[in-house]
């Protein structure tokens, strides 16, 4: 035999184990498609076909296409036209050999979802990834963090609503919106300082309280509340850390305080106690007042407390015309930071969201009788109060309720039933709204945001118990609702 050259060997084998699979279809002039057969596997590439019209070849990618197992003819057999169709693929057609397959090479929209695991492990995510578009990011929360160098506050509204978190790039301090209820956001602290930002509201929504009493010729140190959902008598709670009378009531977030007062010996004190809301535990001593008062009054903004007024004497006519304020986060010391138009003591107090109001009260410049001044002064700047206005009567030994919008002042002396009530928002003076069940004076008070609460008194030197209420919606007289625990006059209240 002639030799015939290296490598017949290897051409045999490869020949030998190749797949070639023949299919067969008689054309009809219209039909331009055939499927190769089921037992043929994938050919790969149009190539690895050969198709013969009466035996004349086809070329491939030009007369016919290949797409998986389905041959397309340019044009199809005329009518009566044998089609054989040969297709092979070798044992090693499946086996592409590493690093040979470019991108180019791999079909647009080719690898499909289910081609990818379902889980890609962090080793082969390492490295920079590339810069992506937010907009092109789903299933990601798009509130991200609000920069700013100040404070939200309850009007800030925020685009992404609730959740929203807040940075403040001055102080560090971190808030979340836990309210995003329009003009009246609230902001939770979640940074390393103190404080939530949330609407004002000086009313109480769960109870009122009434602390200490004068009752004949001794002071109690009672601390009793009475609830706002219901009407009903009060409940004696705790007590003070003495018993005492003519202090002023105050409030945080989470305590009652009570400031100030006079003790058993009739002599004014400077003291600051406090006690919990949710316990209701008996009082301590936190703090002092910069100066001794009794018959002083008291109101609150949402960081400090504000008395006002009173006198240093045992007895006689030496009244006060200073303004208090005590941080309640610090339980601090008070500190003066203005004073009133006019000397005076047994005067009573309301506030709106941005100013206290000191009304009536027995003063120097009225020669030792009442007046009826309305005067303010700014809860967030240090300064004196103004004559805002006038009561339709001049009084002493009343009592304030405030709601969100007025402020109202109830008995006194000359004792009296009238309820009035003025306006926050203009420098106007108060009207006749109503009146009480019966004349009183020497009332403690208390606020919930719908209603204001008188609680004790007196006249004509009979101690009273008598709790009554007044509606801030609607003008008109009070109604009695209940009892104190025990009877007595100057009382201090607050709310929670």
């Amino acid at each position: 035999m002639a030799y015939l050259g290296s490598g017949m060997e290897e051409v045999e084998k490869t020949v030998a184990t190749c797949n070639m699979v023949c299919d067969t279809m008689t054309g009809n002039g219209s039909l331009t498609t055939m499927t190769i057969g089921a037992s043929q596997e994938m050919p790969g590439h149009v190539n690895n076909v050969s198709i013969y019209f009466d035996g004349v070849a086809q070329r491939p990618a030009t007369d016919y296409t290949l797409a998986g197992k389905t041959v397309t003819f340019t044009t199809a057999p005329e009518n009566g036209v044998k089609v054989v169709c040969l297709s092979y693929a070798s044992e090693y057609l499946d086996v592409i050999s590493d690093a040979t397959v470019y991108g180019s090479e791999i079909l647009d929209g080719a690898i499909t979802d289910a081609k990818i695991a379902s889980g890609i492990s962090a080793s082969k995510l390492t490295g920079a990834l590339p810069a992506l578009d937010g907009s092109a990011v789903t299933n990601f929360s798009a509130r991200g963090v609000v920069k700013n160098a100040s404070d939200p506050v309850v009007t800030t509204n925020p685009a992404n609503g609730l959740g929203t978190v807040w940075a403040n790039t001055t102080s560090g301090e971190m808030y979340v919106c836990t309210d995003a209820t329009a003009g009246a956001n609230v902001w939770t602290n979640i940074g390393s300082g103190e404080g939530n930002i949330k609407p004002y509201s000086f009313g109480g929504t769960i109870k009122g309280f009434s602390m200490g009493a004068e009752s004949g010729s001794s002071e109690l140190n009672i601390i009793e509340h009475y609830s706002y959902s219901s009407d009903g008598d009060a409940t004696d709670a705790a007590d003070l850390t003495v018993g005492t009378e003519g202090g002023a009531g105050g409030k945080s977030e989470t305590h009652g305080y009570y400031l100030g007062g006079k003790n058993t010996s009739n002599t004014p004190v400077n003291t600051i106690q406090k006690f919990a809301f949710a316990s209701i535990s008996n009082a301590t001593n936190v703090a002092t007042l910069k100066e001794v008062r009794k018959e002083c009054a008291g109101v609150s903004s949402q960081t400090h407390i504000f008395v006002t007024g009173g006198t240093a004497a045992i007895s006689g006519s030496a009244q006060a015309n200073d303004i208090q304020k005590i941080a309640t986060a610090s339980d601090a010391n008070g500190v003066k930071t203005g004073d009133l138009t006019n000397n005076h003591s047994q005067g009573t107090a309301h506030t709106s969201e941005t100013h206290g109001y000191a009304v009536g009260g027995y003063t120097t410049a009225s020669s030792g009788s009442a007046t009826n001044v309305i005067e303010r002064y700014s809860l967030s700047s240090d300064e004196n109060a103004s004559d805002v206005g006038d009561m339709t009567m001049a009084r002493r030994a009343c009592n304030g309720m405030s709601s969100s919008t007025h402020g109202y002042t109830s008995a006194g002396h000359p004792t009296t039933n009238v309820i009035d009530k003025y306006q926050f928002s203009a420098s106007a003076n108060a009207t006749d709204v109503g009146d009480l069940t019966v004349a009183q004076q020497s009332i403690g008070a208390s606020s919930s945001t719908t209603h204001g609460y008188k609680a004790d008194g007196g006249n004509s030197g009979s101690a009273s118990n008598q709790i009554e209420k007044i509606s801030f919606s609607t003008d008109g007289n009070a109604s009695d609702i209940g009892n104190l625990t025990n009877s007595g006059g100057n009382r201090a209240g607050t709310q929670h």
